[in-house]
């Protein structure tokens, strides 16, 4: 079953470059870090940093949109089967429990490509910024997702 979202043209596609997401806030609950340590299977720390994979938390949840509303930004639903692409993760100071961070960002690329067994797709690339309270990005997340295309 694939949605009845139409296949942007490629015009279409570009014009996302550039686009910036909503962006909002995310607080590093001590609850969660608990959690995820112990699924993780890290130490529980007691010195108030919160588990790297709190970048990506912080990114994802603060971007100001659910991952079906980023879908649909890009002419595709969960139905279409959209694949999740690349990740980079790059921390430049530790996120903190118990703090509130900023975060903001904007679509980076798309680009149509075709492939000879696949068919018709777009890659959809975005970078987030999780900034701390007093400014300074704390963590920079750059994320891919991969849009079959149906023949139009």
């Amino acid at each position: 079953m694939t949605s009845d979202l139409a296949v942007p043209t490629t015009e279409e596609l570009e014009a996302l470059v550039g686009w910036r997401f909503p962006g909002g806030t995310y607080t590093v609950e001590p609850w969660r870090v608990w959690l995820t340590n112990d699924v993780v299977g890290a130490d529980q720390r007691t010195d108030g940093v919160a588990h790297p994979m709190f970048c990506y938390y912080a990114a994802m949840a603060g971007m100001g949109l659910s991952i079906a509303e980023l879908f649909t930004l890009c002419s595709a639903s969960a139905d279409d089967g959209p694949m999740f692409g690349e990740s980079d993760i790059t921390q430049h100071r530790s996120l903190e429990i118990g703090t509130t961070y900023t975060v903001r960002g904007e679509i980076t690329s798309a680009v149509r490509k075709q492939g000879a067994r696949t068919g018709t797709f777009d890659i959809v690339a975005f970078r987030l910024e999780v900034v701390a309270p007093d400014g300074e990005v704390s963590a920079v997340v750059s994320n891919s997702f991969i849009y079959p295309r149906r023949t139009p």
